[in-house]
């Protein structure tokens, strides 16, 4: 597939599961990185995030439950858990994943989720 129909795919998912905080992360690399953004958009949005076989909101909730098994990934995990709330999960959903990564990540990981959670929720 030409990479342009892949940016353009890959963008227009990002724009709707994430919105305008999607764009503006894609945005803030153009002066520094701006192959990184690319291959955001193309591959992360338009390869995986547009494959048929979970829906969206399956995919959010599994990339916060990665962000926060990673536990050094706080702006991603905002980014994440805003945008999972923005295409449908809500926040019980949102908090069964984290408390879903303690065997897995550990108490530290799951607070310092839940600490990004608070403040995703209270933002809304």
């Amino acid at each position: 597939m030409a990479p342009d129909i892949r940016y353009q795919r890959g963008l227009a998912q990002l724009e709707a599961v994430a919105g305008a905080q999607g764009i503006a992360v894609v945005n803030s690399l153009k002066d520094t990185a701006p192959d990184l953004g690319r291959y955001i958009v193309e591959f992360a949005y338009g390869d995986i995030f547009t494959r048929p076989s979970l829906d969206v909101k399956t995919r959010e909730l599994a990339t916060v439950a990665a962000l926060t098994a990673m536990g050094t990934a706080t702006p991603q995990l905002k980014v994440h858990m805003q945008a999972a709330l923005r295409i449908g999960a809500s926040q019980e959903e949102i908090i069964e994943t984290v408390m879903q990564m303690i065997p897995y990540a550990g108490f530290p990981a799951a607070l310092n989720a839940v600490t990004i959670a608070r403040d995703v929720f209270s933002a809304k």
